[in-house]
């Protein structure tokens, strides 16, 4: 038992609910993290979100079970390598998303609650239909994160910039591509068998919309920084000394996206790889320096 209620978390995929932090985003930028509601409001909202991140990626691997047997990396996954059993995960996939919804509802509010819905639906279409369709696939990705986002913003009742959804909507596809890349590479020649969409890339095309994403993320960081919205919301026009952190961050990840063959999973990157870690780790001490103090 013991041994299943192990491999059964891990099919949740733990180490990608970093992703899920994206809810939080709403809360420092409204300038209210040391609002003690707000605050545990969020922190539910990002609790929530990660059992429901959770609940697709088992049912991903459960839809995708026979193409990650053959996959170099995936075919370690419970499902995959046979050590947790189907009848397990759907049994756990029901549980996990119906609680969380039902959670969402009774202990945030309606908004969020309805942005949850949104964001498993797309997921579920995603995991179903969308992940054989080019470019939509990658759009699926995107909008994952930036539902994350509303979502933050919808549990505790703050508008948030449309700047700063412009910011999500890039950094995203940013995240998507580099993670699609990376999966065209791994696979090599096999990667048309594992996944029908992969035959539509190569590796000259991602590498063109990862140009455009680049520039997006980048310029519309730094008009939002510098827009007379944000400087009269913060009361303070220094949130653009982020800016060399921003490209710093964005630079090193694409240095190892191309030269170390990273973005597979940008969870780990960010944390595996130090300076880029660091760059983070700056960039959020700086911006409550310049929002709180």
């Amino acid at each position: 038992m013991r041994n299943t209620l192990s491999l059964v978390f891990i099919s949740l995929r733990p180490t990608q609910w970093v992703k899920n932090s994206f809810v939080f985003a709403a809360l420092i930028f409204s300038q209210n993290v040391l609002n003690p509601k707000m605050l545990m409001i969020s922190i539910a909202a990002f609790v929530i979100f990660c059992f429901l991140s959770g609940g697709v990626y088992l049912l991903n691997d459960l839809l995708d079970i026979e193409k990650d047997k053959k996959h170099p990396e995936k075919s370690y996954r419970p499902l995959a390598s046979g050590r947790l059993s189907p009848k397990v995960a759907k049994i756990t996939i029901i549980i996990v998303l119906t609680v969380s919804l039902a959670v969402s509802l009774l202990v945030i509010n309606i908004p969020f609650a309805a942005t949850a819905l949104g964001y498993l639906t797309v997921q579920i279409a995603y995991s179903i239909l969308l992940k054989e369709v080019v470019i939509m696939d990658i759009f699926s990705i995107a909008a994952g994160f930036f539902l994350r986002v509303i979502a933050g913003a919808m549990a505790i009742d703050v508008p948030i910039s449309s700047w700063l959804l412009i910011c999500t909507i890039f950094m995203s596809l940013f995240l998507g591509l580099g993670k699609r890349r990376h999966e065209f590479l791994l696979l090599g020649e096999d990667a048309r068998n594992h996944r029908k969409v992969l035959n539509e890339y190569n590796t000259n095309v991602l590498d063109q919309m990862v140009s455009i994403v680049t520039a997006g993320t980048v310029i519309s960081y730094s008009l939002y920084t510098l827009s007379y919205e944000t400087i009269k919301k913060f009361g303070t026009e220094k949130l653009w000394y982020t800016i060399p952190i921003v490209l710093y961050g964005v630079f090193r990840y694409l240095y190892l996206v191309y030269r170390k063959e990273g973005g597979g999973s940008p969870e780990i990157t960010l944390f595996a790889d130090k300076p880029l870690f660091a760059s983070i780790a700056l960039y959020v001490i700086l911006v409550a320096i310049i929002l709180y103090f």
